[in-house]
């Protein structure tokens, strides 16, 4: 093929290999320099075939391996996610999936790597089984309860609470703003999970709290138009103002009785009313301030009306072991009783500590109140391991004499208790162990241990001494004595 009298290259080439073959067959002799050159073009020749041999090769491979590793990509995306359960949103078809377990999976080609063994860690102390029952020791007595959050219904909790009490109470759930945080919206499901807890383990249950000026829902306390009662200083508006607060804690009151009426015999109907340093001794709470004392007349007589005659009803207060505040609460209660208010009992919460007060001022206002025909109850009993203007922290390491006195202190109240038993119904330990208590943050953040088992759920030396067992018996009984 020409061009412009001009062969192509290929065909020029060809043409001078062709020669070269021809002379060699006739017989004629080649040069050594056209022996080199032909011998380098072989070379070259046989190079460029194996190269692209190798070539096409490679390429075939590299296409198998595209295929394979899209193909793994594409399980990937169509796995459950190893941390949510869920489909990755990258799935094109997550919509045709069956619906996944939200256990984690890996991806269905993936070869499952072999994980390695676990190294084992120390297990979590179990509740101890061969202990005296504190419910059982004291079942001649008087109940023995704690109070509880719902979580700990289950779990090792649940398993000390059905071992040692057999009376529950709601720490917060039961609270005002709890049950109602808005005016007609009652939330139950926490309240409900305590007591169907309590109902499944043959625990009977106290109700706390109806009324209280803490955990309560601000919109108790505003008028129609949404204003602070309090600031109204109008006379007709005040009066307009207490009728309609009334009204509402009437509500309050009717609505949760008559829910539990039938599963909770014992009930806190008002909570810390009574206050030395204000006027009147009582609380200047916003209940207080707007309706007086009626606010409390009206609880109890809703809570009589709505749960009948059997539930017992209690006025509620902290530091009535303190003569003058004693003696406020006492004249209050006097006075509504006088006027035909239910009330059935004090409920006295005994957060004391390792210094004080006396045991003997505990069980004095007691028999004060049994004066007046009034049952008494330990609502909320804990001791702190600090005097109360005392804000160290003593961390984990709780100094050992501190922890003997408190197993002392125990001691000698429960033995009061039980010779007092005659005007006291029950004791409830405001929390079950020193893991979960208010008093790891009241008055001041730190390290507490008020309770009788601590944060790994064990019986400490207080639990020992209120059941009224010695350290020799102890170990006569084979138990190992715990710190």
């Amino acid at each position: 093929m020409e061009s412009n009298g001009r062969k192509a290259p290929c065909e020029s080439r060809t043409y001078r290999q062709g020669a070269s073959f021809r002379s060699t067959k006739r017989g004629s002799r080649l040069t050594g320099s056209r022996k080199e050159s032909a011998k380098a073009l072989y070379a070259v020749l046989a190079a460029a075939f194996i190269v692209a041999a190798l070539l096409w090769a490679n390429r075939f491979e590299a296409g198998g391996a595209g295929e394979t590793l899209a193909g793994s990509q594409a399980d990937d995306r169509s796995a459950t996610d190893p941390v949510s359960g869920e489909e990755s949103e990258h799935n094109p078809n997550a919509e045709e999936q069956p619906e996944l377990s939200a256990a984690p999976s890996a991806a269905p080609t993936a070869e499952p790597a072999k994980e390695p063994e676990p190294v084992p860690s120390p297990s979590e102390p179990s509740v101890q089984a061969d202990i005296p029952s504190l419910a059982e020791t004291f079942a001649d007595d008087f109940p023995i309860g704690a109070a509880i959050e719902p979580f700990q219904t289950e779990g090792p909790k649940a398993e000390l609470l059905k071992k040692h009490v057999n009376w529950l109470v709601a720490e917060n759930v039961m609270k005002p703003d709890a049950i109602q945080p808005s005016e007609g919206t009652f939330k139950w499901t926490n309240a409900d999970r305590i007591v169907a807890f309590a109902k499944e383990n043959g625990m009977a249950l106290r109700f706390h709290t109806l009324v209280w000026h803490s955990q309560v829902g601000a919109w108790f306390f505003k008028d129609a138009e949404g204003r602070p009662m309090a600031d109204e200083t109008d006379p007709a508006k005040r009066e307009a103002n207490k009728k309609l607060l009334l009204e509402r804690l009437d509500a309050h009151v009717r609505t949760i009785v008559d829910r539990y009426k039938d599963d909770i015999a014992s009930w806190d109907v008002v909570n810390e009313v009574i206050e030395p340093a204000d006027p009147d001794g009582m609380r200047a709470s916003d209940w207080y301030n707007i309706a007086g004392t009626d606010f409390i007349a009206t609880a109890f007589r809703a809570a009589r009306e709505a749960g009948g005659p059997d539930i017992k009803l209690y006025i509620n207060d902290y530091g009535t072991d303190n003569p003058r505040k004693r003696d406020l609460l006492y004249e209050l209660v006097k006075r509504l009783l006088d006027e035909g208010v239910p009330i059935d009992g004090v409920g006295h919460q005994t957060h004391i500590d390792v210094h004080g007060p006396s045991v003997d001022a505990i069980i004095a206002s007691m028999r004060k109140f049994a004066e007046l025909g009034l049952d008494n109850i330990v609502t909320e009993l804990d001791m702190s391991v600090y005097a109360w203007n005392d804000r160290r922290d003593f961390g984990a390491d709780i100094p050992e004499d501190v922890i003997e006195l408190q197993a002392k202190r125990y001691g000698e109240l429960f033995r009061a208790f039980r010779d007092n038993k005659a005007i006291l119904s029950g004791v409830v330990f405001w929390g079950i162990a020193d893991d979960h208590t208010w008093l790891n943050g009241f008055p001041v953040k730190r390290t507490n241990a008020p309770l009788l088992f601590d944060r790994n759920d064990q019986a400490k030396p207080a639990f020992w001494s209120v059941i009224g067992i010695s350290s020799h018996s102890r170990k006569q009984l084979g138990e190992k004595e715990q710190r």
